[in-house]
């Protein structure tokens, strides 16, 4: 912010709330101001465009070229145990019948072409989250995301849970793709002639065992290398993540001119084969694809005008994502029967298969493939990227050691967090394929959106006058759908992933209370 922004109104002092240290909220221009001095000041030369192109890099990975085949077929499976129901299945088999023994053989119905529809509802769901976002990024243009806001509006336990909740959200989510991008790499290689040998190119674990291997030496080398550019320099990261998103962009448009000659529009009949409840249960499928745009507000400390550009950021990023993924949607539910993709290598690789079995060019399909890369490549570095912003907001701020907020005197970029996220996601990456782990990263994402979403009400209430860049409107209805919203697809994750979800947050609340508690600046003005 401005000079103007801090004069507005009197700078609200550091203080206790309701005389309990878990509930400080700290000052917002305390924040602004700290995030000046020498020693922790990042460097600022993020544009609107840069932005827009973080959040499409964060968003658009290799799901668009594989999850709309899925969520057009629809899926039916039966689960092992209780453990992998979802919630909401759980919940509804017990008020219809007594019993949570239906829960066990589920699936979703299929959505056809309508899963069209299914990514422009999704997207409007996300918008509600984004508008929160962008509020909050414009008025607390500070590292840390979803962390610094719940600081500023809930209260310092609440901003300890929401970071802790990230921590595990970049890594698990990072590590998931990393270890996806091993494999990607290593079947594209084969098709050339080249072959990774099994024993450097595996998962040491997966699927509940061994698999004899002793590295996953790709699912790494990708992590450390972007590691590197990161900690070279935010604009060397923001240019070298341009770059990947206009490779990614150009596949998914050169998909849509080619496949758009070989749709066949006797496929988009029927449109809806399962009526609005495919449409539902698509948008379930594909939700997860939009997941990202937050990852914009972890670079407010390093942006020209963060009061213009971070709203910008997060709004143009869902919008231009939503136009590809309709279109794809389109494309591909036109080119084959929806039905073709229920399993398979149809099912793995939707719009790889629907150029091959067409007969497209395999110039075509190399692009495709390329695309997918990119994706794969220009996710990570972002994640990665916002999980160094939030561990050095959070080591600043004394609830991490002191380590994490450290700052390269020449590149102004906090390498040591930087370099501890290559290894906290590189080495795992190297070691397991954490499978539906990685839904972890889900109910983590949706966490953080409904404490955003609750952080406007608060802060409306609390300081109606200071100056906002950007405002949602109608206040406080859209928050609360976003909250309704978010909660309720938290409600269509699995119980398993509840449980390791609440035991994350045990743990973390155990370093909580026996470190950060102790190392906060509000321990110490209580002392």
């Amino acid at each position: 912010m401005g000079p103007s922004s801090t004069t507005d109104k009197p700078a609200e002092p550091a203080n206790q709330a309701n005389g309990s240290q878990l509930l400080c909220c700290k000052s917002i221009d305390k924040l602004i101001a700290e995030a000046d001095r020498p020693e922790h000041r990042l460097r600022k030369t993020l544009g609107p465009w840069s932005l827009t192109a973080l959040g499409i890099g964060a968003i658009i990975g290799s799901g668009i070229f594989v999850l709309t085949g899925t969520a057009a077929a629809g899926e039916h499976f039966a689960v092992p145990s209780i453990l992998h129901a979802q919630v909401l299945d759980l919940v509804i088999n017990f008020l219809r019948t007594g019993s949570t023994a239906g829960a066990l053989m589920h699936g979703r119905p299929p959505a056809g072409p309508s899963i069209a529809i299914s990514f422009l509802l999704v997207a409007v769901a996300c918008s509600f989250a984004g508008l929160c976002y962008a509020e909050l990024a414009s008025m607390i243009p500070i590292a840390g995301s979803a962390y610094t806001y719940s600081y500023a509006t809930l209260g310092e336990i609440f901003a300890w849970v929401i970071g802790w909740d990230l921590i595990l959200e970049y890594v698990v989510s990072n590590v998931a793709v990393a270890v996806g991008f091993s494999g990607y790499s290593k079947a594209q290689l084969a098709v050339f002639g080249i072959h990774l040998p099994d024993k450097w190119s595996s998962p040491v674990w997966a699927s509940g065992g061994w698999t004899g291997a002793y590295f996953n030496l790709p699912g790494f080398l990708i992590v450390f290398i972007l590691t590197l550019l990161l900690v070279r320099g935010v604009r060397e990261s923001a240019e070298a993540n341009n770059v990947m998103v206009l490779i990614k962009i150009g596949a998914i448009l050169t998909f849509l001119v080619v496949g758009g000659t070989l749709v066949h529009k006797a496929n988009w009949v029927p449109f809806a084969p399962s009526g609005f409840a495919g449409v539902l249960t698509g948008g379930a499928i594909v939700f997860f694809t939009y997941i990202g745009f937050d990852s914009v507000s972890t670079a407010a400390e390093e942006c020209e005008k963060p009061q213009r550009d971070l709203p910008f950021g997060i709004i143009a990023s869902l919008i231009v994502c939503t136009v590809l993924y309709v279109g794809v949607a389109i494309v591909l539910l036109g080119m084959l029967k929806y039905t073709t993709f229920v399993s398979g290598e149809a099912a793995e690789a939707p719009v790889a298969y629907a150029l091959k079995v067409l007969g497209a060019h395999l110039v075509f399909r190399s692009v495709i493939v390329l695309g997918a890369l990119m994706g794969m490549i220009s996710s990570i570095l972002v994640f990665q990227y916002g999980q160094a912003r939030i561990w050095y907001a959070m080591s600043r701020d004394g609830l991490l050691p002191k380590l994490f907020s450290a700052v390269h005197p020449k590149f102004k970029t906090p390498h040591w967090s930087t370099w501890i996220a290559c290894f906290a996601v590189g080495i795992p990456a190297g070691l397991v394929d954490i499978g539906d782990a990685a839904d972890l990263s889900n109910i983590g994402t949706l966490f953080a959106f409904v404490l955003v979403s609750l952080g406007v009400i608060f802060l409306r209430r609390k300081q109606p006058d200071r100056p906002r860049a950007f405002r949602v409107p109608f206040v406080p209805w859209f928050p609360l759908i976003s909250v309704i919203l978010c909660g309720g697809l938290m409600t269509g994750l699995t119980v398993i992933t509840w449980l390791r979800f609440v035991v994350w947050l045990a743990i973390g609340l155990l370093i909580y209370v026996f470190y950060s508690r102790k190392h906060s600046e509000f321990a110490k003005n209580q002392a």
